[in-house]
């Protein structure tokens, strides 16, 4: 299968070179790989051109944008500008982040996947990260979601959820899509994936209330955004954070946000949301 892969990149010096030594080294070399300069003010972009330099299939494109790192939109942005340089002929394709390192047969493995499951329109392995001299995974949400940090998707999946939000909920919004029209999603437990920084470590006050702002976007209502807000704050181990997710759904509600999706993806995303709260509660 050919991967293209896009991989956003603001003051990533000490990580990008990893990223690609391992994308480099895969057993299924991915076809073509494009990495954004996203506004750095670091060597970012001296060390991505030394790879440019040296591959043909690696490019770089260099964006300007806020110097602010704020999930969401911004990430999304620099992706699109990636993904506006490249061709329609791949099978797959993946937003990255340029903190990781992935096992050698990473790309091979989901291609497996894939190959096997004409309805897997998304997949991924698991983040894990360093604490204490051993990589543990990084459990900040569940094992069936795919993290923001390696999307996957099969072409024809990405193309039918309308490709991805410039939001804050961006991925959560695409796999419940993905669900919606009927595709599934895979998450490979023996796909160990290193972050070498968690996720949030440079996130601002306000994009504490995006968490909650998206919530609202995605038509959760308030008693499921409730839950999940208390939820991701346990798991944080900050009441702060619950307060900011409850205060952004509210300031979102206030402003009249635009919703992520329509009133019949929203009916559908919350019955989903409530069968998986009741399944857990039994």
């Amino acid at each position: 299968m050919n991967f293209y892969i896009i991989i956003p990149a603001h003051n990533e010096q000490d990580s990008i070179a990893d990223t690609l030594e391992s994308l480099i080294n895969q057993t299924l070399q991915p076809k073509e790989i494009v990495v954004v300069n996203d506004n750095s003010t670091d060597a970012t972009k001296d060390i991505i051109t030394r790879y440019v330099n040296l591959y043909s299939w690696i490019n770089l494109v260099n964006n300007t944008s806020s110097n602010q790192h704020l999930p969401g939109s911004k990430i999304i942005n620099a992706f699109y500008k990636g993904y506006e340089i490249l061709d329609d002929s791949y099978d797959v394709i993946c937003k990255f982040d340029a903190d990781l390192i992935f096992p050698y047969n990473y790309l091979e493995e989901l291609s497996n996947h894939f190959n096997e499951n004409s309805k897997l329109g998304m997949a991924s392995g698991f983040c894990y990260i360093e604490k204490n001299g051993e990589w543990v995974l990084e459990n900040l949400t569940r094992k069936d979601h795919i993290r923001g940090a390696l999307k996957a998707y099969r072409k024809d999946c990405f193309l039918q959820i309308g490709k991805l939000k410039p939001s804050m909920g961006w991925d959560t919004v695409d796999e419940l899509l993905a669900k919606f029209y009927g595709w599934e999603i895979l998450t490979d437990e023996c796909l160990k994936v290193k972050h070498l920084k968690p996720t949030g470590y440079n996130y601002n006050k306000a994009s504490k209330h995006l968490q909650g702002e998206a919530m609202y976007k995605l038509r959760y209502g308030f008693l499921i955004t409730l839950i999940s807000a208390i939820k991701l704050a346990y798991k944080k181990e900050s009441f702060k954070l619950f307060k900011e997710y409850i205060s952004g759904y509210f300031k979102a509600k206030k402003n009249k946000k635009e919703f992520l999706v329509t009133e019949e993806q929203g009916n559908f995303i919350r019955n989903l949301r409530w069968k998986g709260i009741i399944k857990k509660e039994v």
